[in-house]
């Protein structure tokens, strides 16, 4: 049986080579760039507590983030329906950054400055993530970021509750080199060019290596945000991958992975020839594609839609009754997935450090979220760790089924601690 092996934590500096090209934070605009940190006003002093929605509303990662506010605004109306937090309603901020990154440290010092909301919830892409950062961090605000990330970070104004590294890519590429995921001994890394899948392929090298696997079975290739025509990539791939079995890691994000698996289908390969693992495909990708295809390839997550508990099953029902009383575009088929159940898990926790604490000041709320604990739709109960800010999770691997929902062919018995900090990056 397939061992999920947990990595030993490693203290690196935060400093790697050509991070700001990585980011693709640009200069501020003139405007940003003389904004002020403002006092905030005490976020509870009206009738109601401001909490920011920060997701990409239109561009390359609508396909992927509007979901994610679609779930933050259910999860805010289930609170407010089961009276609010210390009393008060909670008021939903919602902006568009529009998969522009250098406007989401726009928007977030909007959102903190102007609208003086008590936390935000938001992003999806890293470089996303990174141009927030210093935004947050100035004016000491609070992010909660809810996907799976490559680590080589830790600061006191984010939690996130997405994967790290050690909680997905690890684990997924040591179940292909397992019996029972195909013992795979060539390996293509294929990302978006953006610091996520740049930084989690140097990471997967090096473990591939120390694996004793040969540079020259290592394939490594990234097209940019909305990249459509993979008909050369798929093809090189083919014939990459004579003679040794062969799979290939994905880190594609947003709309290019419509095309990118409709052009596997397009030249046949198969999950039986060439698997190929998703680190950024569930259920939300996958309704815009014909699955039939792709039947078999896998995906590696900490929860799937398709879990049996009741918790899940109240979950789904929820988001479905949402989806059908705000008229969400196809409510008869919308789907849960990964960060949407990341998304609701920080929500709750957040309200809980905030109940705890007595109130949503920043700093008594981060020292009231360690070890805070929730009962997730994934069937675990999950925790926030007392001093990274990582969430304990599972990690799952999903087979892609016709239906576009997946079939969980592995999973760990108990959640996983995070370690942002790879052993393979060097200092």
């Amino acid at each position: 049986m397939f061992q999920q092996k947990i990595l030993s934590k490693t203290v690196v500096a935060l400093a790697m080579m050509g991070s700001l090209a990585l980011t693709g934070c640009s200069k501020p605009t003139e405007k940003t760039a003389e904004a002020k940190p403002e006092a905030k006003a005490p976020a509870t002093s009206g009738d109601t507590i401001k909490v920011g929605i920060l997701h990409s509303l239109s561009g390359t990662m609508a396909i992927s983030e509007t979901s994610l506010k679609d779930t933050a605004m259910m999860a805010i109306n289930e609170i407010n329906a089961n009276g609010g937090v210390l009393g008060k309603k909670l008021e939903p901020i919602v902006v568009d950054p529009a998969s522009d990154w250098p406007l989401f440290a726009e928007k977030a010092r909007q959102l903190l400055t102007q609208d003086k909301v008590a936390v935000i919830f938001g992003g999806w892409t890293s470089v996303s993530r990174k141009s927030v950062l210093p935004v947050v961090e100035e004016l000491n605000g609070l992010m909660f970021y809810p996907v799976q990330y490559e680590g080589q970070e830790q600061s006191k104004n984010i939690f996130y509750t997405g994967a790290a590294p050690n909680q997905q890519a690890i684990p997924a590429v040591e179940y292909l080199m397992s019996e029972e995921g195909g013992k795979a001994e060539r390996f293509v890394l294929l990302g978006t060019d953006y610091v996520y899948p740049r930084t989690t392929n140097k990471i997967l090298r090096a473990f591939l290596k120390s694996k004793g696997v040969d540079e020259k079975d290592i394939m490594e290739e990234y097209t940019p945000f909305s990249h459509s025509n993979y008909q050369t990539i798929v093809g090189n791939i083919k014939k990459f991958s004579a003679g040794k079995k062969t799979a290939v890691i994905s880190t594609i994000n947003g709309d290019s992975n419509v095309p990118f698996y409709r052009e596997l289908g397009n030249q046949g390969i198969k999950a039986s020839d060439i698997p190929v693992m998703a680190f950024s495909v569930g259920e939300e990708e996958l309704r815009g594609i014909d699955a039939k295809p792709l039947v078999g390839h896998l995906a590696a997550w900490n929860y799937f839609m398709s879990v049996k508990n009741p918790v899940n099953s109240k979950f789904i029902d929820k988001y479905k009754q949402f989806a059908v009383e705000y008229k969400l575009p196809n409510a008869a088929k919308v789907v849960t997935n990964d960060p949407m159940e990341a998304t609701y898990v920080g929500i709750h926790m957040w309200k809980q450090a905030v109940e705890k604490a007595g109130s949503t000041d920043v700093d008594k709320v981060r020292e009231a979220m360690a070890g805070q604990t929730f009962a997730a739709p994934s069937g675990y109960t999950l925790k926030m760790d007392e001093t990274n800010h990582h969430l304990h999770k599972p990690v799952m691997i999903g087979e892609i089924r016709a239906d576009g929902q997946f079939d969980v062919v592995y999973k760990t018995p108990t959640v996983i601690k995070a370690e942002p900090w790879s052993p393979y990056i060097p200092k």
